[in-house]
């Protein structure tokens, strides 16, 4: 399951969430951007951090699905070359490590129990921030990422539930549909449709796959037509909408040269 991809998303869109699961927040979170940083030194990533305007108190993210004996060594290791290299820029910082259950965490950890003991470092176990049904639309989908596949379609139904309540309904219930297409990936869209109960030609995934699936279509018609196209027109084809594809498609069947293209796109891109 691409659960980094998924936290990613969570965190580059709601970076708010990342203070739910602390216990002590700044009082300028919601200034904080997110993003995912290299290190280039040492060709290091960092799974998140997050940086307020002035740069001040820097937190860094790691979520951690797998386990990995060496997990600390790497954290500390990069977060303090990342201190080391924007000192100018950071006074202090905090780490927030994010578990699915404690049984992921490093068994060694005796090197680092002063830092692990310390208010800099935050550890969060998923399976222990309570039921679905009593956390926030934003953690309830991070919890969602742990659940067996017993249990997660009823924790799923009742996210999109909640969802149909709330004013960024659509964004709540295609992460949902997202992380169940992931979970379940022998099943077809279909058969994940009927389990939530969403038609996912209303969801991003959906979307997503119906505008590339025209853009394929569109781009195999002028290849036919005309032999191959640029790389800028390709571009601009795949700016296009899925209606605007649709009529393209229509459209291109009266072009005699890509002429007539480029003048079609200078008009309706």
């Amino acid at each position: 399951m691409r659960r980094d991809s998924i936290f990613y998303r969570l965190f580059q869109e709601h970076p708010s969430l990342l203070f739910e699961l602390v216990s002590e927040s700044p009082t300028n979170a919601a200034d904080y951007s997110f993003d995912s940083v290299e290190i280039k030194e040492l060709s290091f990533r960092i799974d998140g951090v997050f940086l307020p305007a002035d740069g001040s108190l820097v937190y860094f993210a790691e979520v951690q699905f797998q386990k990995d004996e060496q997990l600390y060594e790497r954290l500390f290791a990069e977060l303090f070359l990342y201190l080391r290299q924007k000192r100018s820029r950071c006074t202090d910082w905090r780490a927030v490590v994010i578990y699915p259950s404690r049984g992921m965490e490093q068994s060694e950890i005796r090197p680092y129990q002063m830092l692990l003991g310390s208010h800099n470092v935050v550890r969060v176990y998923l399976n222990e921030l309570g039921e679905v049904e009593t956390l926030s639309p934003g953690l309830g989908l991070m919890v969602l990422t742990t659940l067996s596949e017993k249990v997660a379609p009823e924790k799923a139904r009742w996210l999109i539930s909640r969802a149909n309540t709330q004013p960024n309904s659509r964004a709540i219930i295609e992460m949902v549909t997202e992380i169940m297409v992931y979970k379940f990936a022998n099943l077809s869209r279909v058969e994940v449709d009927l389990m939530l109960g969403v038609k996912l030609e209303e969801t991003r995934v959906y979307r997503e796959a119906r505008e590339e699936g025209e853009q394929n279509i569109v781009t195999l018609l002028l290849t036919e037509k005309f032999g191959d196209i640029t790389p800028e027109l390709k571009s601009e084809i795949v700016a296009l909408s899925v209606d605007k594809l649709q009529e393209l498609a229509k459209a291109l069947l009266r072009f005699d040269s890509v002429a007539d293209l480029t003048g079609w796109l200078n008009s309706n891109g």
